[in-house]
């Protein structure tokens, strides 16, 4: 089975934005205050844009903090899902290799799942060009916890259905900080934390979290079907009380404007 490329992979969400909405895990308020002992500043009262924000799930957290956080979303569905949950919250249609704000404009500029679709020739400098001095950009992804057995079984599980070792439902195979930005211009300088944490779903729900990840909408209902029906019969052997115990590392990477 081909894995498709990755700007197919990015446009999948749109027309499954209100299952990426109910099922995807959120963050942990220790991501945040990892987030703000980084960046040595606080995320009260600051103006924070964030980038690729999807439904939302980062931005109402960030605004929940006491933020002045913005939303820039490319996508359609996305963006109408965002506008749903979050209508008192400004949204731009916009991606991060061109951002449709001023130069030096926000104090944090924000990418929750999202960084690995930009292009960083790109993306690195309008991050740059649109940060106050003292600004800081921060990533972050919900990564699978790799010593988390029934994971890692899982996860073979996706490569073999799919038929090939780059196949997983992370939306580029993960990343690591040494790669988050290579082929910018110019590499900023750096910081990272793990912050690992874990939730407790029904079986069902975690499916259909799995079932929201790009690898499988680019497949279809019918071509993931087959996986996710034989994936639940593995789950439920492992977890015969029907639910399952999500453990996530949550990679935050922090780059401050000098």
């Amino acid at each position: 089975m081909t894995v498709p490329s990755s700007s197919v992979r990015a446009h999948s969400f749109n027309a499954a934005a209100a299952q990426y909405a109910a099922n995807r895990p959120s963050y942990p308020p220790a991501l945040l205050d990892a987030l703000e002992e980084l960046a040595d500043r606080p995320l009260t009262g600051a103006r924070v844009a964030d980038v690729g924000a999807g439904t939302g799930i980062a931005t109402a957290l960030l605004r929940a903090r006491g933020a002045q956080v913005l939303g820039i979303e490319p996508g359609a569905g996305m963006a109408a899902e965002f506008r749903r949950t979050l209508p008192d919250v400004p949204l731009l249609r916009g991606d991060g290799n061109a951002l449709p704000l001023a130069t030096a404009s926000v104090d944090f500029l924000t990418y929750a799942q999202s960084w690995h679709w930009t292009d960083v020739a790109r993306s690195v400098p309008e991050a740059l060009r649109v940060l106050r001095p003292g600004g800081a950009l921060a990533l972050w992804w919900n990564m699978d916890a790799p010593d988390v057995p029934w994971i890692t079984a899982q996860a073979e599980r996706i490569k073999r259905y799919f038929g090939t070792e780059n196949a997983t439902k992370n939306g580029a195979g993960g990343t690591r900080p040494e790669l988050a930005f290579k082929g910018a211009p110019e590499i900023p300088a750096h910081v990272h934390r793990v912050v690992r944490w874990s939730r407790t779903v029904p079986v069902d729900l975690h499916l259909a979290n799995i079932g929201s990840h790009s690898l499988f909408l680019v497949h279809g209902e019918k071509g993931s079907r087959t996986f996710l029906a034989e994936e639940r019969e593995h789950l439920l052997e492992a977890f015969p009380d029907g639910f399952v115990e999500e453990v996530y590392d949550v990679l935050l990477i922090v780059a401050r404007r000098p």
